[in-house]
């Protein structure tokens, strides 16, 4: 499914009444998961700003450690700080990557914002090397936008 197809799709979970937010987040990440073969593990960081910490949200894929990533750790802890979205092709080349599997080749990060303020991130592992594209930043930045309606 591409991803002008896929839109709709993420539009209706957000606007459905029948499910929780989390349920309508993991739905999302069912979605994306079934529906785009590279992106193997597919989850929400959700940012404390008082204790600077990313607590995981829902999420598909292997089950992982890091349930609490301090801002500026890894990838994800450095798009807390950031505010923009990382793309890694190569986790091996990268120097403050936190390894989650020896599975993961790659990653993107593109941060979630409410009001201007950045509250969390969607978080991609692929099990390919180099599968990212302007096309999955800009549909996952889409993504997060429907996402904010919910906060």
């Amino acid at each position: 499914m591409t991803f002008q197809e896929l839109q709709p799709k993420i539009t209706a979970i957000i606007a459905g009444t029948d499910h929780s937010r989390d349920e309508k987040l993991l739905n999302i990440c069912q979605l994306l998961s079934e529906n785009i073969d590279y992106y193997n593990w597919v989850g929400f960081y959700f940012a404390n700003h008082e204790n600077k910490t990313l607590h995981l949200g829902p999420y598909v894929g292997a089950e992982t450690d890091h349930t609490v990533i301090p801002f500026g750790k890894g990838i994800c802890g450095q798009v807390a700080v950031s505010n923009e979205n990382f793309v890694v092709p190569d986790v091996a080349a990268q120097d403050n990557y936190i390894a989650c599997s020896f599975t993961v080749k790659s990653e993107i990060v593109v941060p979630l914002f409410v009001n201007g303020v950045n509250i969390g991130q969607i978080d991609i592992d692929s099990h390919v090397i180099d599968p990212f594209t302007e096309a999955d930043e800009k549909f996952l930045e889409f993504v997060n936008q429907e996402v904010a309606k919910l906060y």
